[in-house]
């Protein structure tokens, strides 16, 4: 016995004070990133004093317009980035791929369908007709030739 087993009443002991300092973390992580978004805010966001008079608003309504401005073309840019890596992740993706030359191919289910079944499938309530591949066939007479019956007839008539 080299291995030394724990008691259940000491995991239960270790998983309790595992699980109580992963909750004291949790809410430091919450504090701090509900701080963060508090102090971005006050950066990004200067508090909002509405002037008095008319002419000060509009110019107050063109400034806020100006900024949203800058933030929609900040936006599309990054949005614009984010795509192109997307984009570049994929293609690298598919080289990888293909220098490993191993693709997963998923396993098909053998199922056993009718012609008309399949058509039903797939072309949903249009199909209507039943379809008897058989009847669609043409119709070949076989001719029975004579003169091969006589090339194979008695072969001492055809000495001369």
């Amino acid at each position: 016995m080299s291995e030394k087993k724990m008691t259940s009443s000491r995991r239960h002991h270790l998983k309790s004070l595992i699980l109580g300092i992963a909750k004291d973390l949790l809410v430091a992580e919450e504090k701090q990133t509900e701080e963060e978004r508090v102090r971005y805010m006050e950066e990004k966001c200067p508090p909002l004093s509405l002037p008095g008079s008319l002419q000060e608003l509009q110019d107050l309504c063109k400034e806020l317009h100006q900024k949203i401005d800058v933030v929609d073309e900040e936006r599309y840019d990054l949005s614009v980035k984010v795509g192109k890596s997307e984009k570049e992740i994929e293609d690298l993706k598919i080289k990888v791929q293909d220098l490993i030359g191993k693709f997963k191919k998923p396993a098909l289910k053998k199922v056993r369908m009718s012609a008309d079944a399949m058509l039903q499938a797939l072309l949903g309530s249009k199909h209507k007709v039943s379809l008897d591949l058989r009847a669609n066939l043409k119709q070949v007479k076989k001719e029975v030739k004579e003169e091969e019956k006589e090339a194979v007839g008695d072969w001492r008539k055809n000495i001369e």
